[in-house]
């Protein structure tokens, strides 16, 4: 079990690597991984119950002892992103399948990837992991009525089906592994440090199922979709940080808040694209779980630069902070 612990930590730490490794792999040789596709949904929903295996009350205590700070976060996850996707979508005027997958992306929850990040950074990891615990469970209602208000324009969007399917692949599993936690307490804590393995086997299948189903068509428009990924997230990190600054936050709460509002959720966005939308449709998010598990670590390193102005010891809750979506 210590030598799988051991993968599953190297995995977490190289997870972005692995990422564009099957990503590339997955365009150039489709055929080897295109049996993945039915299997998106599923796949999000091992992710999902790994999230609720790591849940605790901790969690959810710390939006009570600062509810204002994370309302802060959670309103700048779900208003700066869908508000960059559908500035962009238009301004760029991009083709309607393609506008959509930014979009959805946009009004996905936060990633808990964003957790990792959020330590590396040496910032506030108890704020990331409520920030993500509170945007994930609203996802079902804000995400389908972001996407039925922005979205609209470009396709038909029923709002009512995507909150049944967020349902099944988000909150449902999650509250298995929040149940799982407290019936097996024990036999769960053994079984956390496989976790990140799990979690990056799991996205990584997914990217590269939605790459190797969308290769020609990634061939043909790849580079706009990713050069729009990348300002999307890049504008997402820095306008994450600005409003951190704005409201008087702590330099390591702004580091929090700039990675919270730049990471998203992408495999839920493949799920949803796939599921409600078009496979092209899928391609901005496995994009964006490519990309953000790069600009990540970067933006991570050098934040680790910026000397934090309060003095605090956060990672007991590094346990909930599992490298994913």
């Amino acid at each position: 079990m210590q030598a799988i612990a051991r993968l599953s930590h190297f995995v977490g730490k190289t997870f972005a690597i692995w990422v564009l490794l099957f990503a590339i792999l997955a365009f150039f040789a489709p055929a080897q991984f295109r049996w993945i596709g039915p299997y998106v949904v599923p796949l999000l929903g091992i992710i999902m119950f790994g999230m609720g295996l790591t849940l605790s009350k901790a969690d959810f205590t710390e939006v009570f002892k600062r509810p204002g700070t994370v309302l802060i976060g959670v309103l700048g996850q779900f208003i700066i992103m869908p508000g960059l996707a559908w500035g962009l979508s238009t301004g760029l005027q991009l083709p309607p399948e393609i506008a959509v997958g930014v979009i959805l992306v946009g009004c996905c929850p936060g990633g808990t990837a964003s957790n990792v990040m959020t330590f590396l950074a040496r910032g506030d990891v108890a704020l990331s992991v409520a920030i993500t615990s509170v945007t994930t469970l609203l996802a079902p209602i804000v995400t389908p009525a972001l996407i039925y208000l922005l979205a609209s324009q470009w396709l038909e969007v029923s709002a009512s089906a995507m909150f049944w399917s967020i349902v099944q692949v988000v909150l449902l599993p999650i509250a298995l592994g929040v149940v799982a936690q407290s019936l097996l307490r024990e036999k769960v804590k053994a079984c956390v440090d496989v976790l990140p393995l799990v979690s990056v086997v799991a996205i990584v299948a997914i990217v590269a199922a939605v790459v190797a189903g969308n290769q020609e068509k990634i061939a043909t428009s790849g580079l706009m979709i990713f050069a729009v990924v990348v300002l999307h997230n890049g504008l997402g990190l820095l306008l994450g940080y600005w409003l951190a600054k704005v409201t008087g936050l702590s330099v390591a709460k702004r580091k929090t808040m700039s990675i919270e509002v730049g990471m998203q959720n992408s495999g839920l966005g493949v799920a949803l694209a796939t599921a409600h939308f078009s496979p092209l449709a899928a391609v901005p998010s496995a994009i964006f779980s490519v990309w953000h598990n790069i600009s990540g670590p970067l933006v991570a390193t050098l934040y680790q630069r910026f000397s934090n102005d309060e003095a605090y010891v956060d990672t007991a809750t590094l346990t909930a902070a599992k490298p994913v979506k």
